[in-house]
């Protein structure tokens, strides 16, 4: 059958607009019953046939790239594209732990290359999420990766990173009818940058579908797609501001010939800033080519557009920006939290009692420079938090995102978050901010940054301009907080 639209995401690597995701293997094997790989495979020769030739996968989606490795080793025709993720635990990131966890993935698939290779990362509070980036680069120089993406990073995050000088293609974030998050600032970057987005959950776990057009609200789930997604739903507005907004879609697919997830997928790929929308596979359980096919039959046209518009304003957008559901409540995952990814996160600084200070505490980052000048990260007295001027520091000399002040806010934010979890605090503690800038033409790009972090709490806040930082840095932020 003839292979679906393709797109170009670098001149080295196309993938189909329409991804088949793989990540409900993990559900279908959450019991211990796992899908031979030979059989997996065969569920996935079937989509080739059907012209469907990317597959997505993930570390911890089962036995999904054991299957897509089978896949891998038949005489498909074209080989299928594959996109995989990597989402370590955060810790040190070591060119030896990088190299391990590339090696893992190209093991499991059976092959000497990733297409493209997609970094997760849970707290952006521990910074080693960018050593691990560079490594990754430094892998891809080499050939065991042909290009890289990210995974539900936010707008601020993203921008950073290819502040940094990371050779990102793609991120791939929730994207839905109900979760429009990243039409906003995220795509703008996009626009801006190059960087395109695949869009996952777009029939929101199967509940944008006829199925659920005038079905009473359920009250137990089965499934781990469904429970994530009935939460979108919850905070969305409810099952009845849902119900409105299926019966709006039902109305459009009609109108096309089309079907509810057909209408519902379409929106997210006629956004530009969206290379691909990613269809889940319940492999051995249905197959919808046909379909999914379909997408490309039609386009929805501003009467289309001006009803969904409508259907939205009746409904609460989804907090924050794309991954926060992953990093900060309330956790929008299928458990609630994050007890089903990580036993516990892992602290960035080291905790420890002030000297001849009962009750007094510090956290430092192991910076020589700590030694050099005798001072810590941030101290704690009492109730009383101090942090120190903070700069975008990796390691213990190298400037990140050099000449983006905008992006070195961002960075320092996160380790003063990290300074305050040490303690016991957070950024919702902070009650002063005090910033420093070399060039009093970074002042709106600093402060969007600021605001994204402290909007809600507000703190007092000093922004000077003085003659200069030491070395590249643009920006320099000071805190305090208040443990209430």
């Amino acid at each position: 059958m003839t292979p679906l639209p393709q797109y170009p995401l670098t001149d080295r690597l196309s993938i189909s607009r329409v991804l088949v995701g793989l990540w409900q293997v993990a559900d279908i094997e959450k019991d211990g019953d796992l899908i031979d790989p030979e059989t997996g495979a065969g569920y996935l020769e079937d989509y080739v046939r059907d012209g469907f030739g990317t597959f997505d996968m993930a570390d911890h989606y089962g036995t999904s790239e054991l299957i897509t490795g089978a896949l891998l080793r038949r005489d498909t025709g074209t080989r299928p594209v594959v996109c995989t993720k990597w989402c370590p635990v955060p810790g040190a990131m070591t060119p030896q732990v990088v190299r391990a966890g590339v090696r893992e993935r190209l093991d499991r698939l059976g092959t000497d290359r990733v297409d493209l290779l997609q970094f997760h990362w849970w707290s952006f509070e521990h910074p080693a999420w960018l050593d691990a980036l560079h490594e990754m680069a430094k892998l891809r120089d080499e050939g065991l990766i042909g290009e890289i993406g990210v995974t539900n990073f936010d707008a601020a995050h993203l921008r950073l990173a290819l502040s940094d000088g990371i050779p990102l293609v793609s991120n791939q974030v929730p994207f839905s009818l109900i979760d429009r998050r990243a039409a906003g600032p995220l795509a703008e970057l996009c626009a801006a940058s190059g960087v395109r987005l695949l869009g996952y959950g777009t029939l929101a776990g199967g509940f944008l579908s006829e199925r659920w057009l005038g079905r009473a609200e359920p009250e137990d789930i089965g499934d781990w797609s469904k429970m994530k997604y009935k939460r979108f739903i919850d905070t969305a507005g409810g099952w009845d501001v849902f119900q409105s907004l299926l019966e709006v879609v039902a109305g459009i697919a009609k109108k096309h010939g089309v079907s509810i997830p057909n209408v519902a997928t379409r929106w997210v790929l006629e956004n530009p800033a969206v290379a691909g929308v990613i269809i889940g596979a319940r492999l051995g359980e249905a197959q919808h080519s046909a379909d999914n096919r379909r997408l490309f039959s039609f386009e929805l046209d501003a009467e289309d557009h001006a009803a969904l518009n409508d259907a939205f304003g009746r409904s609460r957008p989804l907090p924050g920006d794309c991954g926060d559901e992953y990093r900060k409540p309330p956790f929008l995952t299928a458990s609630g939290d994050l007890s089903h990814h990580l036993d516990e996160m892992p602290r960035a600084m080291t905790v420890e009692e002030v000297p001849d200070r009962p009750g007094e505490t510090r956290v430092l980052t192991g910076s020589e420079w700590e030694d050099i000048a005798g001072y810590c990260r941030a101290r704690r007295i009492g109730d009383r938090i101090l942090v120190s001027g903070t700069t975008a520091t990796a390691g213990s000399d190298r400037v990140v995102a050099g000449g983006d002040a905008g992006a070195q806010t961002t960075f320092i934010l996160d380790k003063i978050g990290a300074a305050l979890s040490a303690l016991g605090a957070s950024t919702e503690d902070v009650i002063r901010t005090r910033v420093y800038l070399s060039d009093a033409e970074d002042v709106l790009a600093v402060s969007q940054a600021h605001g994204r972090v402290f909007g809600d709490v507000k703190p007092a806040n000093t922004l000077l301009e003085v003659s200069r930082l030491i070395g590249d840095y643009r920006v320099e932020i000071e805190a305090e907080a208040i443990v209430r």
